[in-house]
């Protein structure tokens, strides 16, 4: 089958046992070949392959609600609604979007690229319905790792107090991102091999199977979920939370999913429909990872499984930076814990795990938990380090600024993935953190320039440990640490003129640094560079200096100019009542799109090339 003649899921009706599990086996190559040319979210969308064309099958989209939490697996549920000519575009610039967009398509009903959202948001459009007596099934598609944050937990204590229906998918696959932590895990195995299970599938099968036999189950039984609770399967979590459930279903059995899917549209109440699938199914790399590589992957030769995407030799990601060092330090001081929820693979901490596993947790993907968990570690003496995105540190707002700010704990927080992080697109961007961040009192934040920079940095914080301690650093690669780096003096800015004669202050942080002076330098332009490396004190002998130059300011930040170095600047120098001439070069009020990292700078105007024609504009 050419599946970019695919118009709609209606198709999918007209097909047969053989053609639809060929479907499968196409939809499988044609993703393995796509991503391998523009990278994305592979293993997650392999195994969801039979369960998407089995909801498509059973339910009407987009009558009826089909969405994905995160929306990274939604790959399948785009070529059976019509994408699939799209793929060569996917995560690029103006292209088809790595998650589901309302705006992409009709069958979009929900938007998300953080965990946990799906159950909520079903739960309002069931009430929505039943208020405005439409009729449609809600059909939200929840992993086993998203299952098991806050948000769903809440989620599900809301929805067997109500009367409107949902019908949650729970995909069980062993995984979050990486393996899935917590004791969640072992209930879901233990349902996966409960005798009670294996004994009665064959009756199981023949229910969902038999229209007379499920008709006198619905008659005799005053709930399906009384029937499944006390003849199909052990006491489950789902029962604690007044919730029927069925399963566990084979994920990737059409006929079998079909069965159970048509069960529960015809159940009358909320019911959870267990389907246990395997990541990565049909793409042996992907099947055998197990910390996550193959979850979002760049281009890479489909063979070997190699990564196409050219290596600088000379250079080491950022958070391989950080994890190196951590790892040295904690050699050092048995105190030092190590905490990330669910990153262990992103934050490059998978050799600082296997070192250390006494002393490195991983809380699954509970952001809340993670920084709350930090401040009880430090309050009882130990030194925590936490690593976790700038994007999902947001979820843990209330906790930083109460948990941690407030009581003014040490600790130290890597804020990885800052700024401009490109085909993930909005939900993923980290240019929210300075803005949040810089009103909580007793907050240290700090942006490195370079790898020596910030080993000076974490040097200091593990030495002193006195207060909360923030690091931000960017997705991109840096140079290689040396040996000798310069000592960290609190709070001070660096900062050198290029020319006898500077025409501009330009003021930045982190790795725009380097791109200042690159850019200076082949312009020829004269000018005083300040390395804002503290975003948090801010250098207030240095700012305070700086009018006496005389010289037009400009703040150069890839972030949010709302709440960035900009605003405080310019705040601090009108509450000190100093004149000056200052100028922003940053992200406005707006989401950014998706597309590369060049392109979205380019539209933000926040490239080098827009910086350049902002100087010429205040030196002119």
């Amino acid at each position: 089958m050419d599946l970019t003649k695919i118009e709609s899921p209606e198709f999918l009706k007209t097909l047969d046992d053989k053609q639809l599990n060929d479907l499968a086996d196409s939809i499988r190559t044609f993703l393995i070949e796509n991503i391998s040319k523009t990278g994305g979210h592979l293993s997650s969308n392999l195994g969801i392959v039979e369960l998407t064309i089995a909801l498509h099958l059973v339910f009407d989209s987009p009558n009826d609600k089909i969405f994905f939490d995160v929306g990274h697996q939604s790959y399948v549920h785009k070529i059976l609604t019509g994408r699939a000519k799209y793929f060569p575009t996917l995560r690029k610039t103006d292209g088809l979007s790595g998650f589901q967009k309302t705006k992409e398509s009709k069958h979009d009903v929900w938007e998300a690229g953080h965990s946990s959202t799906a159950l909520s948001g079903a739960i309002g459009m069931a009430v929505a319905r039943d208020l405005k007596n439409e009729n449609f099934h809600v059909v939200p598609v929840v992993g086993d790792g998203a299952m098991l944050s806050g948000p769903s937990l809440e989620a599900l204590n809301h929805i067997a107090s109500l009367n409107n229906k949902v019908i949650l998918i729970l995909n069980d696959n062993h995984m979050s991102i990486g393996s899935r932590v917590g004791n969640v895990e072992h209930f879901l195995s233990n349902i996966r091999i409960s005798n009670t299970y294996n004994h009665l599938k064959k009756d199981y099968r023949n229910l969902l199977s038999g229209g007379n036999v499920r008709n006198k189950i619905f008659t005799t039984s005053r709930s399906i979920k009384e029937f499944f609770k006390k003849s199909l399967i052990k006491h489950t979590m789902f029962d604690d939370f007044g919730l029927s459930y069925i399963g566990p279903i084979d994920g990737h059995d059409i006929n079998e999913l079909k069965r159970a899917l048509n069960f529960a549209k015809e159940s009358k109440e909320s019911i959870v429909v267990h389907i246990h699938t395997q990541k990565g199914k049909g793409y042996v790399h992907a099947v055998d990872d197990k910390c996550g590589k193959w979850h979002g992957i760049g281009p890479f030769d489909i063979e070997s499984g190699q990564s196409l995407e050219k290596v600088d030799e000379n250079k080491i990601s950022w958070s391989k930076v950080v994890s190196n060092h951590m790892n040295t330090l904690m050699a050092k001081d048995d105190q030092i814990v190590a905490v990330t929820p669910a990153m262990v693979h992103g934050s490059k901490m998978t050799k600082l795990f296997h070192d250390y596993p006494d002393r490195c947790f991983d809380v699954g993907i509970a952001e809340e938990h993670a920084v709350t968990f930090v401040a009880g570690l430090s309050i009882q003496g130990a030194k925590p380090f936490l690593s976790v995105y700038s994007s999902f540190i947001q979820r843990a707002y209330d906790q930083m600024n109460h948990d941690i700010a407030r009581m003014n704990l040490p600790s130290f927080i890597c804020i990885d993935r800052c700024g401009i992080v490109g085909s993930d697109g909005p939900t993923h961007h980290g240019v929210f953190d300075i803005g949040m961040f810089l009103p909580v009192p007793n907050l240290t934040i700090f942006a490195p320039r370079d790898a020596n920079e910030a080993l000076s940095f974490m040097d200091y914080a593990f030495d002193h440990f006195d207060r909360p301690y923030m690091m931000r650093i960017s997705r991109n690669s840096v140079l290689k640490p040396t040996e000798q780096y310069q000592e960290m003096v609190y709070g001070k800015w660096l900062n050198y003129k290029n020319n006898d004669n500077p025409k501009v202050i330009i003021i930045t942080y982190g790795d725009n640094v380097d791109v200042v002076e690159m850019l200076l330098e082949q312009e020829h332009i004269p000018a005083y560079i300040v390395n804002a490396r503290f975003l948090k004190p801010i250098d207030t002998d240095l700012v305070n200096h700086l009018p006496e130059y005389k010289l037009p300011i400009i703040v150069y930040e890839t972030d949010l100019q709302n709440g960035g170095l900009f605003t405080q600047l310019t705040s601090y120098y009108s509450q000190n009542h100093k004149t000056v001439s200052i100028s922003s070069v940053a992200i406005g009020d707006h989401y950014s799109i998706a597309g590369s990292v060049d392109d979205i700078y380019r539209d933000e105007k926040i490239d080098k090339y827009s910086l350049l024609e902002k100087i010429k504009e205040v030196i002119s």
